[in-house]
């Protein structure tokens, strides 16, 4: 337990935290929306500094990042904890639980950056749970790893106020940024905030401000954020706002949590919106929670070759040169670092 930044004192020994857009109003002894920022005497603590409940070594393609150092290995970190309470959350043993999780370890930032050299991983992707609300341990962290050498990897669904995002940008190289849905009903029914617009409001901000590698996942869910009109107006806000070389990765749905009542999303659900994305100008699109589709292929938008194949989350053909160019025709690809095949050599994900 730690004092937490960016919160502000009210009347009658209330607080206020700042971190979020739910810029929750907590009273004495109570806690916020996301269970592990609590006011003590007055004070906001943040309950999980220090507290890991998961740690692993994963190919950068599970996070999903498919442009960013294709093949590497990120150190994968989580505490508990999150400021929003998806019904579908994969995660939601850890996310929806609190410091007394009975699983949580000890890590300091130096430790966790010692783990990632010990394991000879490129990257520190703070994961799983969502790390904005672990904000202290995760900014420090990525102090020491931008030191180090080590790359910042966030996964997460953007939903941060945009003072405390500016200050942990200039230390991120690479996010993947879970977009719920393309409407803000969604959002309250299902996760439990007003809306989405913060959350486009960091990727536009990290991307055009920051220059930081912003890839896009869009969990696909039946008759909830499924509808092709949805699809087309999330696909054009992407072109519009962030580029059409911004990787989106539509996702197949399986039942989880409180949504066990819903069946599988289709996969010609996922192919929809896939050819919605690819007619609204999008050029990098690609499936995800189906293996082996030719939607996780990274593909030449010039001349339509394969450029990068993948099984989940495994290399198995790639052809871009050094400089990053696909070798049939030329054509520049923004993928950021060049093939670790090195890994895939040594290594059995």
């Amino acid at each position: 337990m730690r004092e937490a930044t960016y919160w502000e004192p009210l009347e009658g020994g209330r607080v206020r935290c700042r971190l979020c857009p739910l810029n929750c109003i907590i009273n004495e002894g109570k806690r916020g929306s996301c269970r592990i920022r609590k006011n003590i005497g007055g004070k906001l603590y943040t309950l999980n500094y220090g507290k890991v409940s998961a740690i692993g070594a994963d190919p950068v393609e599970k996070k999903p990042l498919f442009h960013f150092w294709p093949g590497s290995c990120a150190l994968s970190i989580s505490t508990v904890g999150c400021n929003m309470h998806c019904k579908h959350c994969q995660n939601w043993e850890i996310s929806q639980a609190d410091e007394n999780f009975p699983y949580l370890h000890d890590a300091s930032p130096e430790g966790i950056v010692a783990l990632a050299r010990k394991y000879d991983c490129e990257s520190i992707a703070y994961t799983y749970n969502e790390p904005i609300i672990w904000y202290e341990l995760v900014l420090e962290t990525a102090k020491l790893a931008r030191k180090e050498g080590i790359y910042n990897l966030l996964i997460t669904n953007g939903y941060i106020n945009e003072e405390p995002f500016r200050e942990l940008a200039p230390y991120i190289d690479a996010m993947n940024i879970d977009i719920k849905a393309f409407d803000d009903a969604f959002y309250m029914k299902i996760a439990g905030v007003p809306g989405g617009e913060p959350s486009r409001r960091t990727a536009e901000i990290a991307k055009k401000e920051f220059g930081i590698h912003v890839e896009l996942t869009y969990l696909i869910i039946s008759r909830l954020n499924d509808k092709e009109e949805e699809i087309r107006t999330f696909a054009r806000w992407v072109v519009e706002n962030l580029g059409d070389d911004t990787p989106v990765h539509f996702s197949r749905f399986f039942p989880h949590y409180k949504m066990t009542h819903l069946p599988p999303t289709p996969v010609e659900t996922v192919e929809m919106a896939h050819r919605v994305a690819r007619e609204e100008g999008l050029k990098f699109i690609y499936v995800g929670n189906i293996p082996g589709h030719d939607g996780e292929n990274t593909y030449c938008p010039k001349c339509g070759k394969p450029l990068i194949v993948r099984w989940g989350f495994k290399i198995t053909e790639y052809n871009l040169t050094d400089d990053g160019k696909c070798k049939y025709c030329g054509e520049p690809i923004p993928v950021v670092g060049a093939y670790q095949k090195k890994r895939y050599d040594r290594t059995w994900w």
